[in-house]
């Protein structure tokens, strides 16, 4: 065989392969007309997002998170979009209000069809400004917290003959991103236990998928918490959030995460940026780490004691966030809930 006819041949496997694949996840599509799709730390931001997304295709989704009244006003927005909702308080960091609210919800619906494992928290500053407590409250949060919930699903879903379990990671679960040290590790943990889960649970026919999104523009700096020299730390989280070539849509986001959990995708990857990192990670491991190295010395330097403590972005406003530099961030937040009821 000609080196031209094995080229020919190796792109035609190629193309093959390919084409099959298609078809296999085409095959793998489901409808959510009807569907029960429960999505944690879903009364804002990307959750809310989803939220709607996951109601426009028919589904009746159940949102829960911690704050009640936030939860009502993410209620009252998706009855707005003609989406069957139906709320409930849980903090998924508590391993018996994560149990709890996977019974309330087969109590309520009679099954469970799926799982999004959304609910976050952002703890962004130097590690030299972060202790124990900040890794502990990521973990609980990002780890256990999805793994709480899926142990308690699991059963049932394999009793109710399949499902679809989304986690929703981070690029910060790929790659080591400086000034988010806690953030990262409990998201490398997600990713670690959803993909170790994908392949375990497929036999029973339910799918995990692991979602690594890069920046999303729904308005989270607000509500992220920052330590260190705060305000300049929310002012560089502010700007690169409202940067569209570092940032993706919200809503264009949440319809391919939904998209891929529809098709039980292995995993999804948001955003070119992200993909171009995951690439760069895999290729050349030792560039990107310098180049995260030079990002980490033009990022705020340590502080004194006081950058020990910690503040929200609502209190970390400089001339620079908000600004004209922030305003796609300013209105994505006041969209999806990430805005605070005025008293």
């Amino acid at each position: 065989m000609t080196r031209k006819q094995s080229a020919f041949a190796i792109g035609g496997l190629i193309l093959g392969a390919s084409l099959v694949a298609r078809q296999l996840r085409r095959l793998r599509a489901i409808d959510l007309a009807g569907r029960i799709v429960l999505i944690t730390g879903g009364s804002r931001g990307l959750g809310l997002l989803m939220a709607r997304e996951v109601g426009r295709l028919g589904a009746h989704v159940v949102i829960a998170a911690r704050d009640e009244a936030e939860l009502l006003r993410a209620h009252r927005d998706l009855l707005a979009h003609d989406v069957e909702v139906s709320t409930l308080v849980a903090d998924v960091a508590t391993e018996a209000q994560a149990r709890r609210m996977i019974s309330n919800v087969l109590e309520r619906h009679g099954r469970l069809d799926m799982l999004i494992n959304n609910a976050g928290v952002i703890m962004v500053g130097p590690v030299d400004h972060m202790n124990v407590a900040d890794f502990e409250e990521a973990m609980a949060t990002h780890f256990w917290g999805p793994l709480h919930t899926m142990l308690a699903a699991i059963p049932h879903m394999r009793e109710n003959g399949g499902g679809r379990i989304v986690n929703i990671s981070s690029i910060g679960g790929k790659i080591g991103v400086p000034h988010l040290a806690p953030y990262c590790a409990s998201k490398f943990a997600l990713t670690g236990v959803s993909t170790a889960l994908r392949t375990e649970l497929a036999r029973y026919d339910i799918l995990v998928t692991t979602v690594c999104p890069g920046l999303i523009r729904t308005g989270s700096p607000f509500n992220a918490w920052f330590k260190g020299r705060h305000r300049a730390e929310f002012a560089w989280f502010a700007i690169a959030d409202s940067l569209p070539l570092l940032s993706i849509d919200g809503r264009r986001a949440a319809s391919q995460i939904v998209d891929a959990m529809r098709h039980g995708d292995a995993e999804l990857v948001v955003s070119w940026p992200a993909r171009f990192a995951v690439a760069a990670e895999a290729l050349a491991p030792n560039t990107l780490a310098k180049a995260m190295t030079f990002v980490n010395r033009v990022l705020p330097s340590p502080t004194g004691m006081l950058g020990n403590e910690s503040h929200t972005g609502w209190q970390s406003g400089s001339r620079w966030a908000p600004s004209p530099l922030t305003r796609l961030m300013e209105r994505s937040a006041a969209e999806n809930n990430e805005v605070p009821q005025r008293s």
